[in-house]
């Protein structure tokens, strides 16, 4: 299956198209965005989410604030630049990627300070559509290295989702499944629906229908029964920001899953690209966690499914400490029982010169 989830379209004067994921799977439609708050829009209500689908979006946002900008010298151009990217960032605090593409279009500007504003506001374009076209080979290269961890005949669980519709294409754990499946390999799915918003049921299951994978859907309480009559072989996720350390903060629900692995001898891996790591951060607990809206929870298809005024707490993300994690799938390699040490290893200088991130900013 080829579906693009996010494009840019007709040249500089162009626009973004995105699939519009809250349809789904009930109906496919690209909807437009030709300003950078309807980009900002659609990822805060989620007609674009995860994190490297998001950092994608939020880049070609970018291209389209500093494009309206009056500005006649690189100079202005940069500010306005700051300015969209400020908001841009403001859209959601726990994806990494988010943070990770606005600040490499910031530099790609700085970098090319000297040009004209029009040669300018091409090469931002470019930039952005290069992140989108290195984010498929991305996901290609952790797929291929996950496979190697999954033998003929596994059946993995996964919650929320990491696949196409979370990326430009193919997807991170899902990458996995894909990747195994094309070596040959009889693969087969649990996914949880993970509530509150289903993207489990709605878009995982979807996906891995479409890609003739069997998928059976499951309410996230029933994965620990599922590990207890031994039906999962591994348990893979994605992730929206990993710290130093290897703790990473995932869809919410995503720490009790690996605690129910851990319990049940189940592996449990979180497949990422590099972009993802925030090496500022030293462990989870410095990872800023978005809190989503109540009626998120309290009302399912315009149903009232709760009590009106009903105290609500709906935190979109929880963390899973490393010492969960049998390993890190990145697109440079497997990391084993992860910790700093190894993850400073494999990355390098990677990441290391970005800046603490706090919520909201």
């Amino acid at each position: 299956m080829r579906v693009e989830t996010i494009r840019w379209v007709d040249g500089l004067d162009g626009w973004v198209e995105l699939i519009d994921q809250t349809l789904l799977p009930g109906e496919l439609r690209y909807v437009r965005c030709d300003t950078p708050e309807q980009v900002w829009e659609a990822i805060r209500v989620l007609r674009v989410r995860g994190a490297p689908a998001i950092g994608i979006a939020a880049a070609m946002g970018l291209v389209l604030g500093v494009r309206r900008s009056q500005a006649q010298a690189s100079d202005g151009l940069l500010q306005d630049l700051r300015q969209v990217k400020g908001y841009l960032a403001g859209s959601r605090p726990t994806a990494a990627n988010l943070f990770w593409a606005l600040d490499r279009m910031e530099r790609t500007a700085v970098q090319h300070a000297g040009l004209p504003v029009s040669e300018l506001r091409q090469r931002l374009l470019d930039e952005a559509l290069l992140i989108a076209e290195e984010d498929c080979e991305v996901c290609r290269r952790i797929g291929q290295n996950g496979a190697a961890l999954l033998q003929d005949g596994d059946t993995v669980l996964t919650h929320c989702n990491a696949g196409g519709l979370a990326t430009a294409h193919y997807g991170t754990a899902l990458g996995v499944i894909f990747a195994a499946t094309e070596q040959g390999k009889r693969i087969a799915a649990y996914v949880d629906e993970t509530r509150p918003l289903l993207q489990g049921a709605r878009l995982t299951t979807w996906e891995l229908q479409q890609a003739g994978i069997p998928v059976t859907l499951i309410c996230d309480n029933m994965a620990a029964e599922v590990m207890r009559q031994g039906r999962v072989s591994a348990v893979i996720v994605g992730a929206d920001r990993i710290a130093a350390n290897g703790d990473a903060a995932n869809k919410i629900g995503t720490y009790g899953l690996s605690i129910l692995a851990r319990a049940h001898r189940v592996r449990f891996y979180v497949a990422a690209p590099v972009s993802t790591f925030d090496l500022s951060l030293k462990d989870g607990s410095e990872i800023p966690i978005e809190q989503r809206p109540p009626e998120e929870v309290t009302r399912w298809g315009g149903r009232i499914i709760a009590p009106d005024g009903i105290e609500v707490y709906n935190p979109a993300f929880d963390v899973t400490p490393a010492r969960n994690i049998t390993a890190l799938i990145t697109e440079r390699g497997v990391i084993k029982r992860p910790d700093a040490r190894k993850i400073a290893r494999l990355l390098g200088t990677a990441g290391g010169d970005r800046r603490r991130r706090q919520a909201g900013r």
